[in-house]
């Protein structure tokens, strides 16, 4: 009998630890680090510990062509209450070069992390690298991450996108402590009414290859959204931070389908012009968006993920959601 509750027990414990749900975590991508009432509402109303902060991008300089950091992070909020998780996100052109210095990178690399996290009293136990690494840039940054991880003697993530995934014999697998699957921007940006953002068809063509891969990975999800301009049948650019009721009211727009609205008069908006006849494809990922990636993943997963991060904390694109969905797409694993 004594055998047999014993045995229970260890069931019961193997059970729990296997069906422990990820936590909720968050990127921050803005370039000055402070919360809006609503987004402090959200980290407190989902128990948020953790924060993915964009500390700089690395790209190179438009004369010299070395490598400079990009638009370093300001804190003008008290962070004491998270694990703080800088990101480095580095154009995959400033691995391409062809007198690509390892060292000097790393080490210039890891000194400006340090220098924004003395400034800021931040004690961070990880960081994480960003970088959409191709075939012609894996050696170059395989050293790079090698030599990081050794220098900066932390625990080191990096981001990992779904043809790394499937192709990981070619791309290779970084030496890292785990990924993190960045399951978004997946299509073309295209005239067309796909969206690139997010799209079920062309992430069923990879995810099967999740089983085989042997790293672990945590989840990045997404809830920003943006607008395509297209002009004479071409796509000219990105339109952030589109207010959709707002267009809607707007007599310069009108709506002409799902997702598209063409401009009715030229104008002025948001500090770009729009020529009449412009066109402008919403595209945007919905509460059942995100559940359905959630399902689709959880029915490919070998392994749990620890956390859900979501891109990105803004208040702009917190409040297409009601309250209670970032629970509700973690509750799907």
């Amino acid at each position: 009998m004594k055998r047999f509750v014993i045995g229970v027990l260890a069931f019961l414990l193997f059970s729990c630890s296997k069906n422990e749900k990820p936590t909720v975590a968050f990127y921050y991508w803005k370039t000055i680090l402070q919360f809006s009432p609503t987004e402090k509402e959200i980290l407190r109303d989902n128990d948020v510990s953790k924060l993915y902060v964009r500390y700089f991008d690395i790209g190179l300089h438009p004369v010299t062509q070395n490598p400079i950091p990009i638009s370093p992070i300001r804190f003008q909020e008290n962070v004491d209450n998270f694990k703080i998780v800088p990101v480095v996100f580095i154009q995959n052109k400033v691995m391409l070069m062809p007198n690509f210095n390892v060292e000097d990178l790393a080490q210039k690399t890891i000194r400006l992390v340090e220098e924004i996290n003395l400034k800021n009293k931040i004690n961070c136990q990880e960081i994480q690298i960003d970088c959409d690494w191709t075939l012609k840039s894996k050696d170059n940054y395989l050293k790079f991450i090698e030599r990081f991880k050794k220098l900066s003697q932390k625990k080191l993530s990096a981001t990992i996108r779904l043809h790394q995934v499937k192709y990981f014999k070619k791309t290779k697998i970084p030496n890292v402590d785990s990924g993190v699957l960045m399951y978004y921007n997946m299509g073309t940006i295209a005239t067309d009414s796909l969206n690139s953002i997010y799209n079920k068809k062309i992430a069923e063509k990879y995810l099967e290859s999740l089983k085989k891969y042997p790293l672990h990975l945590d989840f990045a999800l997404p809830i920003y959204s943006w607008g395509v301009h297209i002009r004479n049948q071409k796509v000219i650019g990105l339109r952030s931070k589109l207010n959709l009721e707002e267009l809607k009211k707007d007599a310069n727009f009108e709506k002409t389908g799902s997702i598209f609205f063409k401009v009715k008069k030229a104008n002025y908006k948001n500090g770009i012009f729009y020529e009449e006849n412009d066109l402008l494809k919403i595209e945007s990922i919905s509460s059942k968006d995100l559940v359905e990636m959630a399902e689709d993943l959880d029915e490919n997963l070998v392994q749990t993920p620890r956390e859900i991060i979501f891109y990105d904390l803004d208040e702009f694109n917190i409040k297409n959601y009601e309250k209670n969905i970032f629970k509700q797409v973690v509750s799907c694993f």
